[in-house]
């Protein structure tokens, strides 16, 4: 048995006898199956010989049906294809009834498939989406691998909240409807499963410091849960996160590290990806077509993803980011949504003005006020890259992309421990719930750093999905668990 992909590429195979198997894409003049198994997003043409194959088993033939075909590749008859199969034998293994399948050969809206998404991986659109999802995850563990860091398992459940959002999941084995009450008429979390109230994590940070603080270097690549009420298109309960956290390393490594990492993912996409790429380049310069013109990218897909792999990161500061915002026309002529002023985060607009218009490269933004990031951030101070005389700022980086905006988002570490508990104090931060991620300060502390990249939000990029629900398989977002 081969693989369609093997066949249609492996030269070698041109007048021989071989097997496949695969789903029916199309039936045409009783003759001809377009065949596909997923191994690629092209079909293997395969030429049946009507006088050979009863009534019967023609009107089996149908989209979605299994087929298994035997026969010789011969060059090909007709253009698009290389080869084509002269089938000698042919069995059906699985019928479709066409009159009950949902996938038709016709063009289905996203958000029908979306209601469909046991069966919208043998769409085109969709087996792109997800043989590509496979390039980019086999290329996070091999850029890893190769530089040294160690695969490291965060917790699912975690009694810490990283972000300090509060927006998390509960894990709990109590009653819900009367569950045990403390002296105090709260719910006894102490009588729970874990002795504590726990939730899903919203990050493996916080642990992964831990590890990177004894192993070297180490990234967690996991799913990672958000119980935050939205519906947008960038929105997801439920999400991969990678999260590599390395000892000895400033915010310059943890931004050469990222733009590094970037850089590699897309250049694997590219070598490897092409057929999937260049369908869905054309998918979105379809799209793009029905967008008023001043919507309308200025970049197709597959240059998009080259603008970023051949283009030097630019890095800038916050105080240089809100400055060229505060000088550019949209802001002086008020087209922007939101306001821009210092101790004021970046929204979208923002940052896809910064790449897209004013740079016309990825730009990574340094030094953000304190107030606005996280508490494990490190303070910057006079002389630090980033400081500023307007107000506290932190050793944070942000990675912008064309059409996305923000990519990655990572910071060097507050390793200082009376410093890292003033910001706990200031931030609210409890920290006696955290007493193991400040003992890591107290015994052999160093200088950290450490990004977080978003798979999902990353697969949105290199495909051009406009919705984050189509590159993951089953998304969980609120009132939607189904599948």
């Amino acid at each position: 048995m081969h693989s369609i992909q093997f066949a249609l590429d492996d030269e070698s195979l041109t007048n021989t006898t071989i097997t496949v198997a695969g789903w029916v894409r199309t039936f045409r003049n009783d003759r001809f199956i377009a065949l596909n198994d997923g191994s690629t997003i092209r079909n293997l043409q395969c030429v049946i010989d009507q006088k050979e194959v009863d009534a019967a088993t023609l009107a089996r033939f149908t989209t979605g049906a299994a087929v298994q075909c035997t026969g010789e590749l011969v060059p090909s008859q007709g253009s698009g294809q290389r080869v084509e199969m002269k089938v000698t034998a042919v069995e059906v293994i699985g019928d479709c009834p066409a009159e009950k399948y949902p996938i038709q050969p016709k063009k289905h809206s996203l958000e029908f498939l979306r209601e469909n998404a046991h069966l919208r991986f043998r769409t085109n659109t969709y087996s792109a989406v997800f043989r590509m999802r496979h390039q980019v995850s086999f290329g996070i563990h091999e850029y890893f691998d190769t530089h040294g860091y160690n695969y490291f398992h965060a917790p699912i459940i975690t009694a810490s909240d990283a972000e300090g959002a509060g927006e998390m999941f509960r894990v709990s084995t109590l009653d819900a409807k009367q569950p045990p009450l403390n002296e105090s008429g709260e719910v006894d979390f102490e009588e729970d499963f874990f002795g504590a109230e726990s939730h899903l994590t919203v990050s493996g940070q916080l642990q992964a410091e831990t590890a990177a603080l004894a192993l070297g270097k180490v990234y967690t690549f996991g799913p990672t849960f958000r119980a935050e009420n939205s519906n947008t298109t960038r929105h997801l309960a439920e999400f991969w996160m990678v999260e590599p956290e390395a000892a000895f390393m400033d915010l310059k490594g943890d931004m050469d590290l990222a733009e590094g990492l970037c850089k590699h993912l897309i250049s694997r996409v590219l070598r490897n990806s092409m057929d999937d790429l260049q369908f869905l380049d054309a998918r979105l310069a379809e799209e793009e077509k029905s967008k008023p013109q001043d919507q309308r990218s200025e970049m197709g897909l597959i240059d998009r993803l080259k603008f970023v792999l051949e283009n030097p990161f630019e890095r800038i500061t916050y105080d240089d980011a809100i400055n060229i915002l505060l000088r550019s026309k949209p802001y002086q002529k008020k087209k922007f949504q939101f306001p821009v002023e210092w101790d004021v985060d970046l929204q979208s607009e923002h940052e896809r003005y910064l790449v897209e218009k004013h740079f016309k490269k990825p730009v990574i933004v340094t030094g953000y006020p304190a107030k606005i990031k996280a508490f494990y951030m490190r303070t910057n101070a006079p002389g630090d890259f980033g400081y500023s005389e307007k107000g506290k700022t932190v050793a944070a980086m942000d990675v912008l992309f064309p059409g996305i905006g923000e990519i990655i988002g990572g910071s060097q570490r507050e390793e200082r421990l009376d410093v890292l508990e003033a910001r706990m104090d200031e931030m609210g931060v409890p920290k006696g719930e955290l007493w193991w991620y400040l003992d890591t300060r107290r015994f052999g502390t160093v200088p950290h750093a450490g990004f977080g990249l978003g798979l999902e939000r990353f697969v949105l990029f290199v495909t051009g999905m406009g919705n984050i629900r189509d590159v993951i398989p089953y998304p969980r977002a609120p009132k939607s668990a189904e599948f």
